[in-house]
C-alpha cells in the first residue's frame, strides 16, 4: 500500500490518526530524519525528509538557530520561531493531515515538547535539485525571436511569466492533482480580458481530475480533452514562453504543471497548431506567405500519396501523355500493386523517424540520412519501388515537417494512412469520403466548449485577418471574438495606422 493513500483520512481505534501514529510511519523510510536535543529541561525534536530538504538552509537557518537562540528563551513558543528562524512563512498547527502532506514536500516540522500536538512547519525544500539550467526551446526553434523555454521547475515559469506580463491583472490559480504525486498544477489567466466562463470550465475539469500520479502536462491535457477519441490534439502544448504570453494577451487560458516543460494553452482553434510565433516578427506578407506554405505542407502530406494511388489503379485517364511514358518506365520492375508500394515506404519511413527519436542526436542525423539514401536506392534497385513514388512519399514526409505543433504532425501523419485505404478500395471517390468525413469531424470538435473550425464554422469574417493569413498590426487591433474577451481591442487601431513625422 502506497504511504500516501495510507494516510487520507485513515482512521484509527475509532478515531483520526494521530501526529505519533503519523511520525511512527514515517519512521519506516531510511531517509526521514529525527533530531533531538535537550533545551530547558525539555526535548526540542525536529522531522523532516533528508532526500527533500536543502541541507544548507536546514543547517544555517534552522538548526543554527534552535540551537542558540532557543535556549536563551525559557518560556518561548511555537508562533515566536518566526521572529528567531530567518524565513518567511513559519505555520504553526496540529492537524495531522497537513503535517503529513508539508512534511512530503520538503517541510521541517518543530516540536517544542514531545507532548504537544502542535508543530511549526518551516518551508526548506530543496527546489532546485535535479533540474537543469537550460532553458532554450528545443523543439519548437525559431530564427526570430526569443528562444526562451519554459523549464520543469513550476515556480520558475511563473515568474518568467510574470516578468514578462507586468500587470497586477495577471492571475495564478494554484491547485494539486494527483492523490499520490501531489503536483502542483496553476491556472493562469488575465484578469478583465479572459472570459470568466472559459475560466471557470478550465478550473471545474482540473477539479474533476482524479488520478494518483500526474508526471506532465501531456496527461492533463488528456483529462480536460472534450473529444479524447480523436486523433487531433484540442489544446496547444509549447514550451515557448512567447507563445504563452501572447496566448495569455488574448484572452486564453495557459495550465502550467510542476515538472512539465511544457504548458497547455485553451481554447484553441485547428488553425492555431500552423501558427509560429516567428510569423510575428517577419513583416505581414512573409509571415502570411511562410503560414500558407504550411498549409500547403500539410495538404501535400496528407493526399499526395492517395492520389498516387487513385490515379494509378482507377483514374489513367487523367496521367498527362508526355508523363505516361516515365511512370510506365519507371513501374516496369515493379510487381506490386501502388498501394503496397506506399505502405512499404511510409512504414519504412515511420520506422527511420521512430528510431530517430529514440537515438542520440549524432548517431539519429546519421540515421536519417544514410538510411533513407541507403534503403531508398536498394529499393528501387531490387524493383520494390518506383523512382517516382519514392520521390512523392518522401516529399509527403517532408511537409508534415512544416507543422510547427508536434502534435499535429503526428495526427498528420497518422490520418494519411486511413485516407490511403479510402483511395485504394474507391478511387478519388473514397477520397473526396475521407476528406469530406475528416471536415465533419473537424467540425463537431470543440475546445473547452469553443467551435474548433472557427473561423471558417462557424463562420467569423473579422477573424480572418489572423487565421491562414496575417494581416498588418493596423488590422488586428481585435483580439480573437470566439474566445469572448472581456476587453476586445488589444490597442488603438488609430493610433497604430498614424505615422507622424517630427517636424525639424
Amino acid at each position: 500500500m502506497s504511504i500516501f493513500s495510507f494516510f487520507k483520512k485513515t482512521k484509527t481505534n475509532g478515531g483520526e490518526k494521530t501526529l505519533q501514529q503519523l511520525l511512527n510511519k514515517l519512521r519506516q523510510s531510511s531517509d526521514f530524519i529525527t533530531v533531538e536535543f535537550a533545551v530547558n529541561g525539555h526535548l526540542l525534536a525536529i522531522y523532516y525528509f533528508d532526500s527533500l530538504v536543502d541541507p544548507k538552509v536546514l543547517q544555517q537557518h534552522v538548526l543554527c538557530h534552535l540551537q542558540n537562540d532557543v535556549p536563551k528563551n525559557p518560556d518561548i513558543k511555537l508562533e515566536d520561531l518566526q521572529k528567531i528562524i530567518p524565513i518567511q512563512r513559519i505555520e504553526v498547527t496540529n492537524d495531522v493531515q497537513m503535517i503529513e502532506e508539508k512534511i512530503l514536500k520538503g517541510f521541517v516540522a518543530v516540536q517544542l515538547q514531545k507532548t504537544d500536538n502542535r508543530v511549526a512547519l518551516i518551508n526548506i525544500a530543496n527546489e532546485s535539485l535535479g533540474l537543469r539550467s537550460n532553458n532554450d526551446s528545443e523543439n519548437e526553434f525559431s530564427v526570430i525571436g526569443p528562444k526562451v523555454g519554459f523549464i520543469e521547475n513550476i515556480g520558475t515559469n511563473l515568474h518568467l511569466i510574470r516578468r514578462q506580463i507586468v500587470t497586477p491583472n495577471l492571475v495564478f490559480r494554484e491547485m494539486e492533482l494527483g492523490t499520490i504525486s501531489k503536483t502542483k498544477v496553476v491556472v493562469a489567466y488575465i484578469d478583465g480580458i479572459t472570459n470568466k466562463q472559459t475560466i471557470e470550465t478550465v478550473i471545474q475539469r482540473l477539479e474533476n481530475i482524479h488520478f494518483d500520479i500526474i508526471l506532465d502536462n501531456s496527461l492533463i491535457d488528456q483529462m480536460l480533452s472534450d473529444n479524447s477519441n480523436s486523433p487531433f490534439p484540442l489544446f496547444i502544448s509549447t514550451e515557448r514562453i512567447d507563445r504563452a504570453v501572447s496566448a495569455l494577451a488574448s484572452g486564453q487560458v495557459v495550465v502550467l504543471c510542476d515538472g512539465s516543460p511544457y504548458v497547455v494553452i485553451g481554447p484553441s482553434t485547428f488553425f492555431d497548431f500552423f501558427t509560429s510565433p516567428e510569423d510575428y516578427y517577419l513583416p505581414w506578407i512573409l509571415g502570411s506567405f511562410v503560414r500558407l506554405i504550411r498549409v500547403f505542407g500539410i495538404m501535400i502530406s496528407v493526399l499526395a500519396s492517395p492520389i498516387y494511388i487513385a490515379v494509378l489503379t482507377y483514374h489513367y485517364e487523367m496521367i498527362p501523355k508526355d508523363l505516361l511514358g516515365t511512370i510506365i518506365y519507371s513501374r516496369s520492375n515493379v510487381p506490386f500493386p501502388p498501394v503496397l508500394e506506399v505502405l512499404f515506404l511510409e512504414i519504412t519511413i515511420e520506422l527511420l523517424r521512430e528510431a530517430g527519436a529514440r537515438l542520440p542526436t549524432k548517431v539519429a542525423q546519421s540515421l536519417g540520412v544514410v538510411g533513407g539514401i541507403v534503403i531508398g536506392q536498394a529499393a528501387v534497385d531490387a524493383g520494390l519501388t518506383s523512382t517516382i513514388m519514392l520521390i512523392i512519399v518522401s516529399l509527403a514526409a517532408l511537409a508534415s515537417f512544416t507543422a510547427p505543433i508536434f502534435k499535429m504532425s503526428n495526427t498528420i501523419r497518422f490520418i494519411r494512412f486511413p485516407i490511403i485505404l479510402f483511395a485504394t478500395f474507391w478511387g478519388g471517390v473514397g477520397i473526396v469520403f475521407a476528406v469530406c468525413f475528416l471536415l465533419i469531424h473537424l467540425g463537431r470538435l470543440q475546445s473547452f466548449g469553443n467551435p474548433y473550425l472557427v473561423p471558417f464554422y462557424p463562420l467569423r469574417i473579422r477573424n480572418f485577418k489572423d487565421s491562414i493569413i496575417r494581416f498588418s498590426y493596423s488590422q488586428t487591433a481585435q483580439r480573437p471574438t470566439f474566445l469572448r474577451p472581456l476587453s476586445l481591442f488589444r490597442y488603438n487601431p488609430a493610433k497604430a495606422k498614424q505615422k507622424d513625422d517630427i517636424d525639424e
